[in-house]
């Protein structure tokens, strides 16, 4: 099942406020970066976000699925409604992506 387009576009927006967000398509699905890093994968209207030391201190529990079949775990975040929780998550995770 691909991404719906609605719901990328509401995860982006509820991210905005850790920096410059992108979104790339990537065989149905999307791929996130905030300030050219990747950091998350939306597939099936679902969030997942790298897992970090940073970003697991923020999750009130921590839930690892892989994304797609293959993959390594992700963060399964499942409730995206929440902005400035979403932000602070994706600043955390970016502070320990390398580059």
């Amino acid at each position: 099942m691909a991404c719906s387009p609605d719901f990328v576009r509401y995860v982006a927006d509820q991210c905005a406020g850790a920096g410059e967000i992108k979104v790339r398509k990537m065989f149905g699905d999307c791929a996130l970066y905030v300030d050219g890093k990747l950091f998350a994968l939306v597939c099936d209207d679902a969030l997942y976000v790298k897992p970090t030391a940073p970003g697991r201190a923020l999750l009130p529990t921590v839930d690892l699925r892989p994304p797609y079949l293959g993959a390594k775990p992700h963060f399964f975040i499942e409730n995206v409604d929440d902005r400035a929780f979403l932000a602070s998550l994706v600043r955390a995770t970016r502070s320990a992506l390398p580059g």
